[in-house]
């Protein structure tokens, strides 16, 4: 009788070991499966053409942001007034803190940082370096152009994050998202801010020069 009861143990112990082994085969086909799907979900979206204009953008402002960190320098130093260079300084280095936060956005989506030449701004930096030129050194006139020329900056910077925080709210980057409509509204708080210092006495000042 021992014998026989033995026996049974043994074979009821290799059916459980046959049957956890069953089960841990399982769970991994299931794991190995859920990391092959998520591939492939990632792989799709890197390819669906407007998570691609989505890179795309972001790589233009990208450039635009670090060539208007240069250009605010020449504007401060062209500029007449205190009040104007000091904007110009502090846009400046809020700038390159929309930089920063570009780069933390391509990481966010799983991308690298990278610059595309954005014919748009090159144009509008073109025309606030003419307007420089073109303007009496020490002038409020000069001013009242700079202003002009910076919130034309500001406007396309505007759009483009408007649009950008609202594409990444569509395909799911909530934190994405949430960077890019932290610049917007810095965006337009200093596109506010310029209007301000243009309206208080710069544009009058620049009016009665002959």
């Amino acid at each position: 009788m021992a014998t026989k009861t033995t026996e049974n143990k043994d074979r009821t112990n290799t059916a459980a070991t046959g049957s956890g082994t069953a089960a841990n085969s399982a769970s991994a086909e299931k794991k190995t499966t859920a990391v092959d799907n998520a591939n492939v979900d990632g792989n799709e979206m890197k390819n669906a053409p407007l998570h691609k204009f989505f890179v795309s953008a972001l790589k233009d402002i990208y450039f635009a942001e670090n060539a208007i960190i240069d250009a605010l320098e020449k504007m401060q130093e062209a500029a007449t007034t205190e009040e104007l260079k000091d904007a110009f300084e502090d846009h400046q280095l809020q700038t390159k803190k929309h930089v920063s936060r570009l780069e933390k956005v391509f990481r966010l989506i799983d991308e690298t940082p990278e610059q595309k030449e954005c014919k748009a701004i090159k144009g509008i930096i073109e025309e606030g370096e003419e307007i420089i030129k073109s303007t009496e050194e020490g002038s409020m006139t000069r001013d009242a152009a700079l202003i002009i020329a910076a919130q034309k900056v500001e406007h396309y910077e505007i759009a483009t994050y408007g649009g950008l925080a609202q594409l990444a709210i569509t395909m799911g980057h909530d934190k994405a998202a949430d960077l890019l409509e932290k610049t917007l509204q810095e965006e337009e708080d200093t596109d506010y801010d310029l209007t301000e210092i243009a309206e208080t006495y710069i544009n009058f000042d620049a009016e009665q020069e002959g």
